[in-house]
C-alpha cells in the first residue's frame, strides 16, 4: 500500500520518500556550496565547515522549517505556487532566523553571513526541482492505486465526494462503485456486482476493495458476498471499511457512518501511566522553555491591553477537561469588557466588533493563549490535545452529536489536531467537524503526534489561521 503506520499514524509512503530525499539534498548542500568555492576560487568570509554533524543539523533545521509551515500538506491539497511561497517562507525566513540564532549560541555551528545566504539557496533551488518532479509522478495515473468501493448509497456517495476533493493527497482512482446504478452514485460509475469478485479484481487489477455500505446479515445474498470479500482478503487484496479509509487517509474519524462498536473493538484509545507519564514530562518541558522566552512578550502585550482598555487585563472562563472536570482558564483579554452582557455564553463570529484593535493582533498571534501555560503547569490542561469548550456549548453538543463526551478522554490542549485540519468554529456543526479529528487524536495520539503538531502549529501562528 501507499503508507506506512508509524506510532499508530498512517504516513503516506511517497511523501515519506520525499522527506527523506529532501534530508539527503540539504544535506549534501553544504559541501555542494564548498566545492563551488573551491572550483571558482571564492574566498568566504569564513571557512565554510564540511563537518557531517553540522550538515546533519543543517538538514534536520530546515525539514522541520517545512513541516513547520505546511509545505508537504501545501503539495498534497494545494498549487505548486502556494508550495513555492510556503517554501520560501521556510527556508529563507524561518531556516534563516533559527540558524542564525543556534550560529550564535553554539560556536560549533558556525554557519552565517554569505555561506549561510548560499547554502539555503541552493537547498532551495534543489528541493523545488525534487517536488516539481514528484508532484508529476505523483499526479501521473500510472502510479494511482485501483480501488473498488463497495456500495452505491449515501455513504458511498460522500465517500466519492471526499476522494475528490481530496485527489490530490489520496493518489487513489476508484474504478467502480458496486451496486444499484439507482442509489446516490452517477449510473456511469456504478457497476453490478460480479459473481467473481476476485476474478474481476484481479482483471482490474484492483488493490483494495472499500465497503461503504451497511451490512445484511443473515441473508443468501450477504453470505455470498462475505465469502467473496475472505477470498478477496485471502489472495493479497485489502479490504477496507469505509470508515477505516477515512481515519487512514483522511485522518480523522467519519460520524456519520461512526458506530460504538467500532469504538469497542478497534485499536486505539491509549490509556497507560507510561503514556502519562511520557506526556507530562513533554508538557512541563516545552511549558517551562516557552514560559522563560515569552515573558518579555507577555508583559509587553499585558501593557498595551492596559493602555487601550484598561483593567482588567486578564480574564478567566470556566471550561470542561478530562473526565469532564472543570477548570478555570486564563486569557488576556482581547475584548471589550462587556462582550458578554448579562453572562451568558456567545460563540465567537467573524469580524467579530466585540474584539479590540489590541485584542485582534492578539489573537493573530496566538499571544492572548499565554497565560494558559499556567493551566499546563497545573496538569489541568496538556500542550497538546482537544480545545476545551465551555460548560454551556458541552451542554449543547453533548444533545446534538453523537459521541461529543469521547472527546474528553484526553486533556484538553493548547493545540490540537483539529486546529490544524478544520478552520475556526463556532457552531453546532463546526463543532461536528472539529470532533472528527478530535476522535482522531484521542484515539491515535502519541508522543511523535503531539512533537509534529507542536511543529505544525508555527504555520498557525504565522499565517494567522483560524482566528475571529
Amino acid at each position: 500500500m501507499s503508507y506506512i503506520n508509524i506510532a499508530k499514524n498512517h504516513r503516506h509512503l511517497p511523501y515519506l520518500v520525499l522527506a527523506v530525499l529532501e534530508f539527503f539534498l540539504l544535506f549534501l548542500s553544504l559541501y555542494i556550496v564548498k566545492a563551488i568555492q573551491i572550483l571558482l576560487n571564492v574566498l568566504p568570509e569564513s571557512t565554510l565547515s564540511s563537518d557531517p554533524v553540522v550538515a546533519m543539523i543543517y538538514a534536520a533545521f530546515l525539514s522541520c522549517d517545512s513541516l513547520a509551515m505546511g509545505v508537504y500538506l501545501a503539495m498534497m491539497r494545494d498549487s505548486f505556487k502556494a508550495m513555492f511561497f510556503r517554501t520560501l517562507v521556510a527556508y529563507c525566513f524561518l531556516g534563516v532566523l533559527s540558524l542564525s540564532l543556534l550560529s550564535s549560541i553554539w560556536p560549533f555551528f558556525n554557519l552565517v553571513g554569505s555561506n549561510l545566504f548560499w547554502v539555503v539557496m541552493v537547498s532551495t533551488g534543489l528541493t523545488l526541482i525534487a517536488r516539481r518532479i514528484f508532484n508529476r509522478l505523483v499526479a501521473s495515473d500510472r502510479l494511482s492505486l485501483r480501488v473498488l468501493v463497495l456500495g452505491t448509497d449515501a455513504t458511498a456517495r460522500q465517500l466519492q465526494i471526499e476522494c475528490e476533493q481530496h485527489r490530490r493527497s489520496l493518489n487513489i482512482r476508484v474504478v467502480a462503485y458496486l451496486g444499484s446504478a439507482q442509489a446516490a452514485i452517477a449510473p456511469s460509475q456504478c457497476a453490478a456486482l460480479p459473481e467473481d469478485l476476485l476474478r474481476y479484481c484481479i482483471d482490474q487489477r484492483i488493490v483494495e476493495i472499500i465497503v461503504a455500505q451497511q451490512e445484511r446479515r443473515g441473508s443468501d445474498d450477504s453470505n455470498a458476498l462475505m465469502n467473496e470479500l475472505i477470498r478477496c482478503k485471502l489472495h493479497g487484496i485489502a479490504v477496507t471499511h469505509a470508515l477505516s479509509f477515512y481515519e487512514r487517509e483522511l485522518q480523522r474519524v467519519k460520524l456519520d457512518i461512526l458506530e460504538p462498536s467500532w469504538i469497542i473493538f478497534a485499536n486505539g484509545f491509549p490509556v497507560s501511566r507510561l503514556r502519562d507519564l511520557t506526556k507530562r514530562l513533554f508538557d512541563l518541558s516545552i511549558c517551562l522553555v516557552l514560559a522563560l522566552v515569552l515573558v518579555p512578550f507577555m508583559t509587553i502585550a499585558a501593557l498595551l491591553v492596559f493602555f487601550e482598555t484598561g483593567r482588567p487585563i486578564l480574564y478567566s472562563q470556566v471550561r470542561v477537561g478530562k473526565g469532564a472536570h472543570r477548570f478555570k482558564i486564563y486569557k488576556l483579554r482581547s475584548m471589550r469588557q462587556d462582550a458578554e452582557q448579562g453572562g451568558n455564553a456567545v460563540w465567537a463570529k467573524a469580524n467579530d466588533d466585540r474584539v479590540t484593535k489590541v485584542g485582534a493582533f492578539l489573537r493573530n498571534t496566538r499571544l492572548d493563549e499565554i497565560p494558559q501555560l499556567w493551566n499546563v503547569l497545573r496538569g489541568e490542561m496538556s500542550f497538546v490535545g482537544p480545545r476545551p469548550e465551555r460548560p454551556e456549548f458541552v451542554a449543547q453538543l453533548n444533545e446534538k452529536i453523537p459521541f461529543y463526551a469521547h472527546r474528553h478522554t484526553v486533556k484538553p490542549g493548547l493545540m490540537g489536531w483539529a486546529q490544524l485540519n478544520y478552520p475556526y468554529g463556532a457552531s453546532v456543526a463546526d463543532a461536528k467537524g472539529k470532533l472528527e479529528y478530535d476522535l482522531y487524536y484521542a484515539k491515535n495520539h502519541s508522543l511523535l503526534m503531539d512533537l509534529l503538531i507542536v511543529i505544525q502549529t508555527v504555520e498557525v501562528i504565522l499565517l494567522g489561521k483560524g482566528v475571529r
